[in-house]
């Protein structure tokens, strides 16, 4: 079993990982991470948290980050329905800061995002239910995690439209503007 990886769009350094699925009579099977095979791509991290949210139809979640000495990469997949992923570079030496990309991404097509840390991630529910997968090298730290608005001009982002505009946590409505964020070296 193999894995296959491509830049994201702008941003090099966040691949999208497609794993090798195996179809049968019975439905199918797939491998969704394995840290030697990784390894051998580039990616060699040890995750120290799995979390899941479940979304309904319309809500945003992001741009969160945490800073160092918490800062987090993360393997990020839909397990069901659809999200249209973000992710902004925060990294200032970095000849993509500022940047934005997105994808979408399904249960149906099985591929995940590779984001290291430096990186503020959000996504949006596309479906009814979306429920988001993901595994963090760091463990969640309240003090070191961050908020970056989901709207700001400053970035940019191309959401698809929602009707009636998305639905937002208080923390994702309250949060910082780019130009306040803390920053990556």
């Amino acid at each position: 079993m193999s894995f296959d990886v491509e830049p994201l769009l702008n941003l090099s350094d966040v691949w999208v990982v497609t794993p090798q699925v195996f179809p049968d009579e019975r439905g199918e099977f797939f491998e969704t991470w394995q840290a030697d095979k990784f390894s051998v791509l580039g990616i060699d991290v040890e995750f120290a948290q799995d979390n899941q949210s479940l979304s309904r139809r319309g809500v945003l979640r992001g741009l969160h980050y945490q800073v160092s000495p918490d800062a987090q990469a993360k393997l990020v997949r839909a397990v069901e329905g659809e999200v249209f992923d973000v992710v902004v570079d925060l990294r200032q030496s970095s000849p993509t800061f500022g940047k934005w990309a997105g994808r979408k991404l399904s249960a149906a097509d099985h591929q995940m995002l590779w984001i290291p840390a430096g990186f503020a991630h959000g996504f949006l529910s596309l479906t009814d239910r979306a429920v988001v997968l993901y595994k963090a090298s760091a463990p969640y730290a309240a003090a070191s995690e961050r908020t970056i608005r989901w709207d700001d001009p400053a970035v940019g982002i191309e959401w698809p439209e929602i009707d009636g505009g998305p639905i937002l946590s208080a923390k994702d409505a309250d949060a910082s503007a780019f130009a306040d964020a803390d920053l990556f070296p």
